[in-house]
Parts: C-alpha cells; sequence; structure tokens
C-alpha cells in the first residue's frame, strides 16, 4: 500500500511538472514566427522610431522578424485595446508611453482598463523634455518667466501637440505648481506646434529635446529647464525646472507590454532580451538621440512606473479640466 501511495505521489507530481516543463520549452524556442509590434502613433513619430529601433534589435537577437503596426488615434487608445484585445501568446506586442498613463483619467469611458489587460513587459527609456520660449519672451530664466507670466496673466499662450498629450499636462503641471495663469493652445501634432512656437505665434512650449534641441542650439528658441530631476546630457548648461520649482518631474517614459495572460515565462523572455538590448554599448548614443534615459528592470519595476505616473497624472488632468480632442 506504501508503495502504491509512493508512486501515486510520484506520478501526480510529475503530471503537475509537466505543463511547467511545456511553457519554459515553449519560451526556451520563441518566437518561431513574426512578432506584431503595435504603435498608438503614426509613422515618424517618436514612438514609431523608438519601435522601430528596438524592433531591428530583437530581430537579430531572436532570429524572427518584430513587424512595426501603426495604429494612431484617440490618443494611443486604438493600439492599446488591439493588444488588449489580442492573442496572449506573445506574437502581439504593444509600445506603452506616457500617454497610456494619461488616459486613464483623461477618458471617462475606455473599452479596456489599461492596468488590468496589459501586461507590462520591460521599460526602455525616460525621454527628456524642455521648457522652451520664443526669444520675443522677455524671461531667461524659470523664476523670470513666473514673474512675467504672473505680471500678464493669461496673455502667454502655451502650445501643445494636443489635449491631453504629455507636453500638455507637463504644461499644466507647471501651472498647477506656480499658480500662473497660461491660455492652452493645443495643435495636432507636435509639429505643427512647434512650427507656430518658432514663428512666435505661441511663447512657451514643454517639448522634446529630440524635437527642439538643434532649434535651441541656433538660437532659434531659448531653453529656460528640463523637465527631469537631472541635467540633461543633450543641454548640459541648461537647469531643472525642479531647481526652482521643487518637486517638479515631468518626463515621458517608453517600454513595451503585452496582453494580460501572456505567460510568465514569454514576458521574461522578452524582458531579458530587451535588457541586455539595452545594456549594448551601440544602443546608448541611439537612445540619447531621444533626450533620454536607459530604463532597464523588471516587469515589476516597469508595472510600478505605470501604476506611479497614472496616479500622478490622474491629479494634473483633475487639476486642469482637460478632455481629449
Amino acid at each position: 500500500m506504501k508503495l502504491r501511495r509512493r508512486q501515486f505521489l510520484h506520478l501526480a507530481a510529475g503530471a503537475a511538472a509537466l505543463p511547467v516543463a511545456s511553457r519554459i520549452a515553449w519560451a526556451q524556442t520563441y518566437p518561431t514566427r513574426l512578432v506584431r509590434f503595435v504603435v498608438g502613433g503614426p509613422p515618424g513619430g517618436p514612438q514609431d522610431i523608438l519601435a522601430r529601433l528596438m524592433g531591428q534589435w530583437l530581430s537579430e537577437r531572436l532570429g524572427q522578424p518584430f513587424v512595426i503596426d501603426n495604429r494612431p488615434g484617440a490618443g494611443t487608445n486604438i493600439a492599446a485595446e488591439a493588444v488588449a484585445r489580442a492573442p496572449a501568446d506573445g506574437y502581439t506586442l504593444l509600445m506603452i508611453g506616457a500617454a497610456n498613463a494619461i488616459n486613464a483619467t483623461l477618458y471617462e469611458k475606455l473599452n479596456f482598463n489599461f492596468m488590468r489587460d496589459i501586461a507590462p513587459v520591460a521599460g526602455i527609456t525616460r525621454q527628456t523634455s524642455v521648457m522652451e520660449v520664443h526669444p520675443s519672451v522677455p524671461a531667461k530664466t524659470v523664476p523670470e518667466f513666473i514673474a512675467y507670466a504672473k505680471a500678464n496673466p493669461g496673455k502667454i499662450n502655451m502650445a501643445s501637440a494636443g489635449n491631453g498629450t504629455p507636453p500638455h499636462i507637463a504644461g499644466e503641471l507647471f501651472k498647477m505648481m506656480t499658480g500662473i495663469d497660461m491660455l492652452h493652445v493645443p495643435y495636432r501634432g507636435g509639429a505643427p506646434a512647434l512650427t507656430d512656437l518658432l514663428g512666435g505665434q505661441v511663447h512657451v512650449m514643454f517639448d522634446s529635446i529630440a524635437s527642439s534641441i538643434e532649434y535651441i542650439r541656433a538660437g532659434k528658441l531659448r531653453a529656460l529647464a528640463v523637465t527631469t530631476t537631472t541635467r540633461s546630457e543633450g543641454l548640459p548648461d541648461i537647469p531643472t525646472v525642479a531647481h526652482f520649482v521643487p518637486g517638479y518631474e515631468a518626463s515621458a517614459f517608453f517600454g513595451i507590454g503585452a496582453p494580460k495572460s501572456t505567460s510568465a515565462e514569454i514576458v521574461e523572455r522578452l524582458n531579458k532580451e530587451i535588457n541586455a538590448t539595452l545594456a549594448d554599448p551601440k544602443m546608448k548614443p541611439r537612445l540619447a538621440d531621444f533626450g533620454g534615459t536607459v530604463l532597464r528592470g523588471s516587469p515589476a519595476d516597469f508595472r510600478k512606473l505605470i501604476a506611479d505616473e497614472t496616479e500622478k497624472w490622474a491629479k494634473v488632468v483633475k487639476f486642469s479640466g482637460a478632455r481629449p480632442d
């Protein structure tokens, strides 16, 4: 009887281990076919460029093509919903950005819950933005700008890439923390907003360093401060907003996610390969072009970042009363 019981327990343990062994073996051979990388922006935008860069490197490391699937619209929600509804087999991934954290509060009704329906895989980079003004604005520092804005309430036009976009919410955070009044002027994208800033039709913008750095170096725009808590390598002489407004931080972030039920083994495999890609010395200068710093870490680290950003921007969205276009 004891022998039979021992045999039974042995067989039961072996049977229980089979699904685990099968998943591990599956993860070791993954991917065996094309991987679709869904991007919530148009070709040529920051998310698209970063996704193509990462896709190329992952294709080389994993031996299968990572094909970009651009699905712009609804502030990246179309792309996020497509991935949330996709099979959880590791062959559909999402480029995650700060907009996803903002949208959780910005949109009253969504057909998905981002924190519930998207599994964080790995962070890629944090992107530094810069508070910049047209040269006609007399302020040369953040304190001078605050004083100028308070002396001219409602007369300063703040450009953004659209209602609820990271540049808009970064400006709203600045307004909230300084008590100044600026008129928000939303555009359909960052490029037309930057064009009007260069032309002097608007006065200030919180834009990515990657988009603006050449205009700053040429003297066509004046950088007052960067939005991260540390200075940027691209603009080392420019102070941080936080130096003058303690606690201010407004950087975009990018990473990769998958449908919620994607196996932990696949997520870990992707996380390992993404972190190895980010550690490659050849990748650092490429990411520096985005004005960013590398975000290496575990899926849990990336989940915490998304949760923290969602909570942070919820307060700013509610303060500003922002609504999607």
